[in-house]
């Protein structure tokens, strides 16, 4: 059933609908399957994601009709589609009045997915107008509050230098605590993970005593603030809660240290905002494991990263993992710089909507997967400031001299980019980013052709 004389106004501004502030608008990429029209089918997933079904129905009234979603734009040739949701369709809690993702989700990435006259619907991009903005939790806690305790300025701290314990299973809770010690020496956060958690081997409660320990113990050497990144992740609400509480009444004083890491795609909205809500003096670690069943270019539905990245700010995401951005082992490329740039700015643009964030406390990007200091200047170059957390897990466990000296390189490639110097030359005044070119040679060899002989490294 053809439904776009319902579902479809072309004759719509989009700067009338942002004026009004009354629409979530979003942008999709869609194909429709063989033998059916683009605006057919564009009209029929604005049909599915509000009040049509596939025939007319004796309940429909005019108020129904008034909160129909509508394609308002549609681009054949380059497939993109936009669609135009009244804000009243978005589920609201009886508790507070306030909305909620899964809503937004169940809306617009829901059964329109599975729709056979599809052949390929993905999100990539989402406006939300400043009635509804405020409806959403946004962050308690983000970089700034890490910098506080780290002894820097709220404004511009830099740097904070994280590791990954590697293998990232299968220690036991002694080597575990350990490999903590050992970075913290050097380095400042420490994050479990994402399958990391209550294993047989490792139990929470036998592994965080010794955790805190290892932590105070560096404090003490060091003379420095340190940082360490929970996993919470669980199916039940209160197997979380518990969790929480027991490693932060073990933490005890130092329980300002700790953040809570949520997998927050496999987990889905709900873990996130119970760790927002119960724990909102936390800094909240989104890790976003899983996310490239959808979010991979290679996959012809579902949304993008940048996409989850936003929707992770209006949950109340302290950090995000956003990816390397092409310097590392993972999926990315450098313009995924945008996906940073809208999380941790007041107003940014994405690939179809400029967003205003009104105020909205920033998410921090976590930057993790395959970095090591050498590959860290080329990135904080792309993306234009340091203003990140790192976690190299093989970049601090794997440098020749200890994770120690892993993390110090890390940071002085930071000081390097910051200070605009030479990498080689640099090294030759900095011990231990001079010796990550000796623990990862394959790295040297394609970004630094010819370090040996400029370093004397005969080997």
């Amino acid at each position: 059933m053809d439904q776009s004389n319902r579902y479809a106004d072309l004759s719509l501004k989009e700067a009338d609908l942002i004026a009004g502030d009354k629409h979530v608008l979003v942008a999709y990429h869609m194909q429709p399957a063989t033998g059916y029209g683009y605006l057919e089918t564009a009209a029929h997933i604005a049909a599915e994601s509000s009040t049509g079904t596939n025939v007319e129905v004796c309940t429909t009234d005019e108020f129904t009709k008034g909160v129909d979603a509508l394609v308002y734009f549609i681009d054949e040739a380059k497939g993109v589609m936009k669609v135009a949701y009244p804000i009243d369709l978005f589920d609201r809690n009886i508790t507070d009045g306030r909305t909620m993702l899964v809503s937004f989700l169940t809306l617009c990435v829901g059964n329109n997915q599975g729709q056979g006259d599809v052949k390929c619907l993905k999100m990539h991009d989402f406006y939300v107008p400043r009635s509804i903005l405020r409806q959403y939790d946004g962050p308690a806690m983000n970089i700034a509050d890490m910098w506080e305790i780290l002894g820097r300025p709220r404004v511009d701290g830099g740097y904070i230098a994280g590791t990954i314990i590697k293998p990232k299973l299968g220690l036991r809770p002694e080597p575990f605590a350990k490999a903590c010690y050992q970075f913290w020496l050097g380095g400042d956060f420490i994050k479990n993970d994402e399958p990391q958690g209550n294993q047989v081997f490792c139990p929470t409660k036998k592994v965080i005593p010794l955790v805190v320990d290892s932590m105070k113990r560096a404090m003490d050497e060091t003379g420095q603030a340190k940082l360490f990144s929970a996993n919470i992740t669980a199916d039940d609400h209160y197997e979380m809660l518990a969790r929480a509480d027991y490693i932060l009444e073990t933490f005890g004083p130092d329980a300002n240290k700790v953040a809570f890491l949520v997998d927050g795609y496999v987990g889905g909205p709900g873990m996130i905002t119970t760790a927002r809500r119960q724990y909102p003096a936390q800094f909240l670690h989104y890790h976003r494991a899983g996310h490239g069943a959808v979010t991979s270019p290679s996959a012809l539905r579902g949304y993008t990263a940048f996409c989850l990245s936003k929707m992770s700010r209006l949950q109340g995401a302290s950090g995000i993992h956003v990816g390397t951005m092409g310097y590392g082992k993972m999926e990315g490329a450098q313009d995924d710089r945008n996906i940073a740039y809208m999380i941790e700015r007041d107003s940014a643009d994405g690939p179809y909507y400029h967003q205003e964030w009104y105020g909205m406390k920033a998410t921090t990007p976590i930057i993790s997967g395959g970095m090591n200091a050498l590959r860290l200047p080329g990135f904080f170059e792309n993306l234009g400031h340091g203003n990140v957390i790192n976690t190299s897990g093989g970049g601090s466990y794997g440098h020749i001299d200890s994770p120690a000296a892993g993390a110090i390189s890390l940071r002085q490639s930071y000081e390097c980019w910051k200070a605009g110097a030479d990498p080689i030359e640099f090294a030759k005044e900095h011990k231990e980013f001079a010796r990550a070119f000796e623990s990862f040679p394959g790295d040297a060899d394609k970004i630094f052709p010819g370090w040996r002989e400029k370093l004397g490294v005969h080997k």
